[in-house]
Parts: C-alpha cells; structure tokens; sequence
C-alpha cells in the first residue's frame, strides 16, 4: 500500500490514485457480477429443460411455455422478500427480463400492440413481456385482436381505462363479440411531456395528441398554451412523428418516445392528475389458472325492467364477491340498451365467483365470462 498526496491509502500497482476500499468493493462486485452471471445461465438451462419435457409429454407436440399465473407467483415472491435498497418495481424489471430471456429458449412469443414503438401500449407490452418477446405493432386496437384471434400472435396488449379518463371505449366494444380471454393486465404510470424539435414555449401554435392524453392534461393547457389549437391523433407516436416534421408543432407524449424522434422536452409532467395511471389487458387465447390474488372480467346485459340491474348485482353480494369496477356501454341493440362491463374480485375457479356468476345468468338475457387473470405485478 501507498498514500496519496491527500494521506489516503490506494491498491499497491493500481496506478490510479483511488482509495484501497474503493478497489475492493468493485473487487467484490465484479466477484458477485460472476456468481450471477453463473446463476442466470444455471437458471436459462433449467428453463430449457423444462421446454423439452413439455414437448415429450404425451398429447403436447406445441405446449404454451408462458404461464401468467406462474411468472406473476415468481414476481410476488421475489417483491415480498425484497430487502432493499432496490425498489420493489425495480426488483420486479430485473426479474421480468430474465424470465422473459429464460422464456425465449422454451418458445417464441410475438405479442401484438397498439403501435407503433413509443407509444404507451408498446411500454406496456415490454413491461409485462420483457424485452425478449417479440413485438408486433398495430394500426388500431381491432387489429391487435385480429392478430392474436388469427394466432399470428399469442398474446395482444391493449388500453382499457385511465384513472382519470376513465375506459376506452373500443376496447370494451371489441370484448364483446371477440373470442379472447382476458389473461392478465398492466398498469402503466402514465407521465406526459411536451414535446417538440425545438423553440419555445411560447412559439407552440398546436398540440398533437391522442384524445386520452389531451384530455388527461386538459387544465396545463388551458393554463399554459391558452391559444393553441389541440389536434387528436391515432396514437402519441403519431403525435411525435408530426411534431418532428412540423414547426409550430409539439406533442403530448412520453420522454421515451421523443428520444426516438429526437424531440426536445419543453415541459415535464404536464398530466393534471400525479398519479395518472393507464391499465392495460392482456390478451390470448386460453384461460390462466389461479395465481392467488386475481381479477375475473365479465360483461352482462338484464332486461329493461325495473330493479333488473339491482337484481344481478345481488348476485354478487350474496356470495361476498367484492365488485372492482362497473362499467356501461351501449350495447348496439337497440336504442338505450346497455351492456355493463364488471371486474370481480377472485377467479372463476372459486367457488364464490363461479356461483355468482351462474345466479347472474338466471336473472339476465346475456353474460359472458371474458377471463380470470392475476391482479397486476408491481
């Protein structure tokens, strides 16, 4: 060991001037840096294991490897026995993307989205799917069901509600004549910023933004931007792309999506509600299995009588099933005739969800059960 000018001991050959502590501790991490690396490919193989004894099982030739319920367990776990000084979300990525690399040696998974890159629904499909499944970018949500409907993908991740907006229409009128099950939901912090290729604040004559995110920053604007004109778009991808190309022109997106189009930020934070949160459905095929903290999904119609709509929501309260979410839309069948979406709390496979749900077909003229799914991951 030496001294530095300043007195402080430095590593004896490191040549450098830092402080012997310092060369340890990175000592000790690039040590552990190999322990995990070592733990990561234990864990890849024994996925990949897994994968060849569900292809040799009788009667599965082309078993599904990703199991919702399982990997929001593993995630659960990992959460609850967190000890710091990690974030329990960031714990939660880190996890993610391993189990979304180990899944990718056991299957191929495409997931359709409401593209394109950038967008909000992009973010959540990589959130709930890692960054090793593949992504398929849709024009419109009724694409991103025709995608997992013709099983060009396994899965599709759409909106369905803001915490401030409230649902997205489309989404819901598609759950009603579409086959899909619901297997599973995100729930994404939504933060808008404003974006444009550059200026000021001042120089901004309109704003492009899907009609959600306008509407989620309805009193910034009016505050800050009293003059300019609001332009809805399909998406806030599109909304980028239009402030990249027009002067005059920013956009209500994510700071992620600027980068990609080389926006600069001219505001932060500009969503009137702190904690505007988006939730998003995950879509597929086949039904998931309970996972001990989930949400079953159904929609239902009652005769236009009254106390019929009183009637079917006794159905829940006499079996103790709490409702997390109700709501309307027009069912298309008829003037003032109106389909009710419900969120349940529990899975179909309780006995006190599945008895509600068959009292509530006895006393309404349509009910389809859309899926069981595990409560969101953090």
């Amino acid at each position: 060991m030496v001294e530095d000018k300043n007195g402080a001991e430095t590593a004896d050959g490191a040549g450098n001037g830092e402080p012997a502590e310092l060369q340890r501790l990175r000592g000790r991490i690039d040590a552990l840096d190999g322990r995990l690396l070592a733990l990561i490919c234990e864990r890849a193989e024994l996925a990949a294991r897994v994968a060849r004894v569900k292809r040799e099982a009788p009667g599965d030739g082309n078993p599904n490897c990703y199991r919702p319920e399982r990997e929001t367990r593993v995630l659960r776990r990992v959460v609850a026995e967190n000890p710091g000084p990690l974030a329990p979300e960031r714990v939660a990525a880190l996890f993610r993307e391993i189990m979304s690399a180990c899944l990718s040696l056991q299957q191929e998974l495409r997931v359709a989205y409401l593209g394109p890159e950038g967008t909000y629904t992009y973010a959540a499909a990589r959130k709930h799917f890692g960054h090793a499944a593949g992504v398929v970018s849709c024009a419109g949500i009724d694409q991103v069901f025709r995608e997992v409907e013709a099983d060009t993908c396994q899965f599709g991740v759409v909106p369905v509600e803001n915490s401030s907006e409230g649902a997205v229409g489309y989404t819901l009128d598609l759950l009603t004549r579409s086959p899909l099950k619901v297997c599973g939901e995100v729930e994404l912090r939504i933060h808008h910023c404003l974006l444009a290729a550059g200026g000021a604040l001042e120089e901004v004559r309109r704003v492009c933004a899907h009609d959600q995110a306008l509407a989620q920053c309805r009193r910034w604007l009016d505050a800050r931007l009293p003059g300019a004109g609001r332009v809805p778009v399909a998406s806030s991808a599109e909304a980028v792309q239009r402030a990249a190309a027009e002067p005059g022109t920013a956009a209500l997106a994510g700071e992620e999506a600027g980068e990609r189009y080389r926006l600069q930020v001219l505001a932060r934070r500009v969503e009137d509600e702190p904690d505007n949160t988006t939730r998003f459905l995950v879509l597929g095929r086949e039904a998931v299995p309970p996972s001990g903290d989930d949400k079953t999904s159904l929609l239902f119609a009652t005769h236009n009588r009254p106390g019929a709509l009183y009637r079917a929501l006794g159905c829940f309260s006499a079996h103790q099933v709490s409702m997390a979410r109700i709501e309307s839309r027009p069912s298309r069948r008829g003037m003032w005739d109106y389909v009710f979406f419900v969120d349940l709390e529990g899975h179909m496979e309780e006995s006190a969800v599945r008895a509600a749900l068959e009292k509530l077909r006895e006393c309404s003229v349509m009910c389809k059960w859309l899926g069981s799914y595990p409560r969101a991951a953090p």
